[in-house]
């Protein structure tokens, strides 16, 4: 059989529950397998126990679905079951029966017979979970041959684009492995114990209640480090600095706390961030290094320092067009071989989602990479922080309201609902103001703002940025000039808590002995 007839005669299948299984059929014919993956034996077991035992649905209700059953009068029967059950119907043999017939499909399962027959095959449901993950593995394991024969088709298919049959591909097996991910639900009884043991741990000082700490103490402050499972979402216009801040940021995590961290730059190439992470690290301006024009001094901190940065767990990829797939292979790989705690990914509204419509509008797919980001985050059990943009309607309040806020979120509500922390960069001198309300210099000056935090309070930190170098920085210590006098700051020491409306520069600030 020619590649053309083999596509084609396994495309050409009859009704749509069935597909797949009258698909991998004919695949499996043709590589001289006999049948596809298949146990009917385990099939008519669960089947049994679903119409012996009227509560077991719930058991698996959430593991199988029609796919799972590789025979079709199997098949029909689960169906009807399956809607008995979503009906709150009673489920026995003679109820199966009757829905059999409303689906037109009694002739089809021999009717009555062979359904009193499944239910005769068990006394018991003690099994019944561990049955049903073995349907759904078969299940699984005929979706990837369907799936391989759809890669191979498309392959010789000259007509159709290398990067469609790669996206094609992408989402097919994209859409396998989400229906491989659960849960199991676990009592609180088995959730208290762990917490009582990690208070205990902290009390005695053998644990940290700290995450992975970015290097500036105003922040860590308040969050107490990066924290596994979160997703962090960091947000601003152009211009404020929101790739100089992670790489400020990725520096201090790798350089000076050793944890391994990794970069998916989608915007710039791996030598633009090179060498903007070497301008950061040695402090010798940007443009001094860009010309290649160094003094013997600059020469000698260049020789001095670069070595801690070439040994830093330090990890990048500029993949444009990155994919939510494609994510989560490369970050599992980092976390497995690498132990990667932190990944950074710049930025979120460049990124594609895998398993999505073809219609689907840009609101929709950048929904679906935030939810997947977060996703990722819990799977992998590290912290995932996406830079984001906001939309224009910053740039159209008068300069004194430009302060982000929640609403500012480009292209999707849904970005706010999946992170753990929404987080906004403002640097006032950007948009020609110079003072804040107390006189202080901001030049220099960026705002930190926590606008979300799940598992916090909101608060805003002054950082300090240094446009020469492209560095952020803490500005714990600095002194505040403001014509020779001195005044109480709420700057660089732990603050109150405080809701987003609040403003940290605030007169009544209390009282902390800085000179400013």
């Amino acid at each position: 059989m020619s590649v053309e007839q083999y596509t084609t005669a396994a495309y050409d299948y009859g009704d749509l529950e069935g597909g797949k299984i009258l698909k991998t059929k004919g695949i499996a014919k043709e590589l001289g397998k006999g049948v596809p993956p298949n146990n009917i034996e385990v099939e008519q077991l669960v089947l049994g126990a679903l119409i012996l035992e009227r509560d077991a649905f719930p058991l698996v209700g959430e593991i199988l679905t029609p796919d799972c059953f590789y025979d079709t009068k199997n098949r029909y029967v689960f169906e009807a079951i399956r809607q008995l059950a979503l009906e709150e119907k009673p489920i026995d043999a003679q109820t199966v029966v009757e829905q059999l017939k409303l689906m037109d499909k009694l002739s089809v399962t021999n009717g009555l017979v062979y359904v009193a027959e499944l239910a005769s095959l068990v006394n018991s449901t003690a099994h019944l979970e561990f049955h049903a993950r073995l349907l759904f593995d078969k299940k699984i394991q005929r979706d990837l041959i369907s799936f391989g024969n759809d890669v191979i088709g498309n392959a010789f298919d000259e007509t159709i684009p290398i990067t469609d049959t790669m996206q094609d591909a992408e989402q097919q097996l994209f859409e396998i492995t989400q229906g491989t991910d659960s849960n199991e639900v676990v009592p609180i009884g088995d959730i208290v114990p762990k917490i009582i043991q990690k208070m205990n741990d902290l009390a005695s000082g053998t644990a940290d209640a700290h995450g992975v700490p970015s290097g500036f103490p105003e922040i860590d402050e308040i969050t107490f480090g990066w924290h596994p499972s979160d997703l962090v979402i960091i947000a601003a216009r152009p211009a404020m600095g929101k790739t100089a801040f992670v790489l400020s940021m990725a520096r201090n995590i790798a350089v000076e706390h050793k944890t391994p961290v990794a970069i998916f730059s989608l915007e710039m190439s791996e030598d633009q961030l090179a060498n903007r992470l070497v301008v950061n690290h040695t402090e010798i301006p940007n443009d001094d290094i860009k010309r290649g024009n160094l003094t013997p001094q600059q020469m000698a901190t260049l020789e001095q320092r670069i070595g801690t940065l070439e040994q830093a767990p330090l990890y990048i990829d500029d993949t444009a067009g990155l994919s939510v797939f494609d994510l989560r292979s490369k970050a599992r790989r980092l976390v497995r071989q690498n132990g990667v705690k932190v990944v950074i990914i710049d930025y979120l509204q460049l990124m594609t989602a895998s398993g999505i419509k073809s219609n689907a509008n840009r609101e929709q797919e950048v929904s679906t990479v935030s939810r997947s980001l977060k996703q990722l985050a819990k799977e992998l059990n590290i912290t995932v922080i996406a830079l984001s943009q906001l939309n224009r309607g910053v740039e159209n309040r008068p300069k004194e309201g430009k302060r982000p806020q929640l609403s500012d979120l480009r292209e999707s509500g849904a970005i706010e609902q999946d992170a753990d922390m929404v987080c906004f960069l403002h640097r006032p001198e950007y948009y020609g103001i110079m003072e804040d309300e107390e006189g202080r210099s901001m030049k220099g000056m960026a705002e930190f703002i926590i606008a979300k935090h799940r598992n916090g309070r909101v608060d805003t930190v002054l950082l300090r940025f240094i446009d020469t170098i492209i560095k952020f920085a803490s500005s714990q210590g600095m002194h505040f000039a403001q014509n020779g006098t001195t005044f109480d700051s709420k700057m660089n020491h732990p603050s109150t808590s405080m809701t987003q409306e609040q403003d940290p520069l605030a007169s009544d600030a209390p009282n902390t002995g800085f000179t400013i």
